[in-house]
């Protein structure tokens, strides 16, 4: 359905920029990019990030998957291996306690005018992305490669129809966001 479309590099790139954009915008709207909401989170004060975030993967776990169902997009999970989530963790979790952003959020405080997502943000992206890139033959060998696990989704790893994993996710969260709402979180 979408060959045309897989063929078109420009397109692509369209298509992700415009994406990105509203993204970006759906972030600044939620309050997400707000240095005090997420200090909130972070604080277990404020979880509005948590509720986008659960939000946004009900919203995506129906759409992909219902789109899969109608032979619109094929999933292509890749592998992974406790040490790279392990590491990618620790990099993650260091950038976001020392600034209080995570990447996404940094490009949509940057993009509403946050000269500290702009300067401590993108340059922490940009240094860490260095160090990273510079140290990763080593780490690959040493680290990231240990404790590999498949590239299955969980309905593919249980041989079972996804929409029984599915529905009843959706349902969790939905009564956990429903929750989090009644108990003014």
């Amino acid at each position: 359905m979408f060959e045309h479309l897989h063929e078109n590099n420009r397109l692509q790139l369209l298509i992700g920029f415009f994406i990105g954009i509203c993204f970006g915008g759906l972030l600044y709207i939620s309050g997400v990019t707000e240095y005090n909401v997420i200090l909130g989170q972070l604080l277990l004060t404020d979880f509005t990030v948590i509720k986008v975030m659960l939000a946004a993967v009900v919203v995506g776990m129906i759409g992909i998957y219902a789109m899969k169902s109608k032979g619109m997009v094929e999933l292509h999970p890749k592998p992974g291996s406790i040490g790279s989530t392990v590491i990618g963790g620790i990099i993650f979790g260091m950038g976001f306690a020392i600034l209080g952003y995570c990447p996404g959020t940094v490009a949509g405080a940057v993009g509403h005018g946050s000269l500290d997502a702009l300067f401590g943000g993108v340059t922490g992206i940009l240094i860490g992305a260095g160090i990273f890139a510079a140290a990763y033959p080593v780490l690959n060998e040493k680290v990231l490669s240990k404790g590999t696990f498949p590239s299955m989704t969980i309905p593919d790893y249980l041989k079972i129809n996804p929409w029984y994993i599915v529905i009843p996710l959706c349902i969790m969260i939905v009564v956990l966001l429903a929750g989090l709402e009644y108990f003014g979180l």
